[in-house]
């Protein structure tokens, strides 16, 4: 039955809708699905990061059918009480000041709100984005796009004033150093860019993702998101943290930028907030939104009263059960052994990430990135029951993002599977 969905699929869906899986699921519960044939998969991809919680949490389906109950959508025509309420919530969680939001439906979107905040506000036009970072796919988003070229093809001219920096990726760093020697040449450039490309009276933004999540899940160092924050402050420039993916929890906090110890100006978020349900947010400070009039962006959908019913249910899930602390305990553990098995296998050129957002890099004999051989351990994975998907500019960076909620047994079957594809893939 698999085969006659993804049939009828083909007649009626442009190619561009893409499909990592040719399976099609039957129901979902926890950290499993189950496929129209009856077979059930594991999986480590939560729904490309969203489903941090997992599949049909019992809390938030019940916040979800109780909102049902009463009404489904209010289109910015009146208030409601479920979404100011989860605005309430989410600006509880989010990094010190930050603390006035507007909501949207998707992580592009939210980007996009971005943008044209920091623009505003600033009066400035110019915005400085990363090599190797995935912002969204809309004409702006894609405009700060370059995890892979194919992404931007065609589509231009694209937003004008739109400046590409090194991203600080030690494995692969651009000026050649070591992480053991590294003396921050990636900032320096930035710095540079500002002498030669575009005045920094110029840039109205920075935006970077402090964990690299579709050019291949790399954390930034702390001491160049530093030093990024204190360029940023230096010249008046306002810093976007993108945290579409590394948000809600997904890094052993409620965001990166708490682990890190660094607040932006502004940040973005979406995929974990509602566990599915189509939700994201600009989030920034009073000082700033307050100067953001009510004319200058705007939303049907954004806010949804369903959407925010369960990302009510899912913050207070992640809270009550304690899934923060959690998710730093089974990062740390996969972390370790991934690490040790890597020590093991020449297939594994880097093994990376923070909590439950980790990559693990596949690469051939001469070190260079290794996309078949990531392909291939991909499709013996979903043949062994378990989800994985990939990333980077070659697709050689295995995604391990399992819901929060995965259990000891189910992070080490997943862990055997993933471990034991690699070797024959390696042979």
């Amino acid at each position: 039955m698999n085969s006659e969905i993804i049939d009828r699929a083909n007649r009626v869906f442009t190619p561009a809708f893409h499909f990592y899986h040719p399976i099609s699921i039957a129901g979902g519960q926890g950290c499993r699905i189950t496929d129209l044939e009856g077979k059930s998969y594991l999986d480590c991809a939560s729904g490309l990061g969203t489903l941090n919680i997992g599949h049909n949490h019992p809390r938030v389906m019940a916040a979800v059918a109780r909102q049902l109950t009463s009404f489904c959508h209010t289109g910015g025509v009146y208030y409601n009480e479920t979404t100011v309420a989860a605005a309430e919530l989410l600006t509880s969680i989010t990094p010190p000041g930050l603390n006035r939001l507007f909501f949207s439906n998707s992580g592009a979107e939210a980007v996009e709100g971005a943008l044209k905040l920091a623009r505003y506000v600033t009066g400035r036009q110019g915005i400085i984005s990363f090599a190797g970072a995935f912002h969204g796919r809309t004409l702006g988003a894609i405009s700060l796009t370059s995890s892979n070229a194919r992404y931007r093809e065609r589509y231009s001219p694209l937003l004008p004033s739109v400046y590409h920096a090194p991203y600080p990726h030690c494995l692969r760093c651009p000026f050649g150093c070591s992480f053991a020697g590294c003396n921050l040449d990636c900032l320096g450039y930035l710095e540079e860019m500002l002498r030669r490309y575009i005045s920094p009276e110029e840039v109205a933004a920075i935006i970077i993702e402090p964990v690299l999540g579709e050019g291949g899940y790399v954390p930034a160092p702390t001491k160049y998101l530093k030093g990024l924050r204190r360029l940023c402050d230096e010249h008046g420039i306002l810093l976007i943290f993108d945290e579409v993916q590394s948000g809600m929890g997904r890094c052993g906090d409620w965001f990166a930028a708490q682990v890190y110890g660094i607040t932006p100006d502004i940040l973005t978020v979406a995929k974990g907030i509602a566990s599915g349900f189509p939700l994201s947010a600009v989030v920034s400070r009073s000082d700033l939104m307050d100067q953001w009039p009510s004319w200058a962006h705007g939303t049907t959908f954004g806010g949804n009263p369903v959407s925010c019913a369960a990302a009510i249910a899912t913050i207070e899930a992640i809270q009550d059960d304690g899934l923060l602390a959690r998710c730093r305990e089974l990062g740390a553990a996969a972390l370790g052994r991934l690490m040790a098995f890597q020590e093991q296998h020449p297939l594994v050129g880097d093994v990376r990430g923070l909590g439950l957002m980790i990559g693990v890099e596949l690469v051939g004999s001469d070190g260079k990135p290794d996309g078949a051989a990531c392909a291939q351990v991909l499709e013996e994975c979903l043949q062994q029951g378990l989800i994985v998907i990939n990333c980077g500019a070659e697709r050689n960076v295995i995604r391990l993002i399992p819901p929060l909620t995965i259990s000891d047994e189910e992070m080490g079957q997943a862990l055997d599977i993933l471990e034991q594809t690699i070797e024959t893939a390696g042979k």
